[in-house]
């Protein structure tokens, strides 16, 4: 798409992978944005439209989330807030955003601290 900013072929990349990416209660959504200086995750219940737990590298005494460290911190505080609320397996929604660097650093780091996905 000609004159099309890195963000709105991003945007449009991630509404169609949310065609197919639903969470439910007993599986939610792990939605990744990422900024130039921070990133977020969510766990998120489609069904009801809530959002279950939240970690980001913007919280007080968290480490610098753009870089990949401070995403493996923040991968895996979201896996231990969810296990403390009893969700064990999710699916990924990456937000359009490639499956490399901090997106994967934190998928690994909440895989490696026991969410399943």
């Amino acid at each position: 798409m000609p004159g099309a900013s890195k963000n709105q072929i991003r945007l449009r990349i991630h509404t169609r992978i949310r065609h197919r990416v639903k969470g439910t209660g007993q599986r939610p959504r792990l939605a990744v944005f990422r900024s130039v200086k921070h990133i977020y995750a969510q766990v998120i219940d489609d069904t009801k439209g809530h959002t279950m737990v939240s970690a980001s590298s913007n919280e007080k005494n968290a480490v610098n989330g753009g870089n990949v460290a401070g995403a493996k911190a923040v991968g895996k505080l979201i896996a231990e807030r969810a296990q403390g609320k009893g969700v064990k397996a999710v699916v990924f929604d990456r937000g359009g955003y490639l499956y490399h660097g901090r997106v994967k650093a934190l998928a690994d780091a909440a895989r490696a601290a026991g969410l399943e996905f």
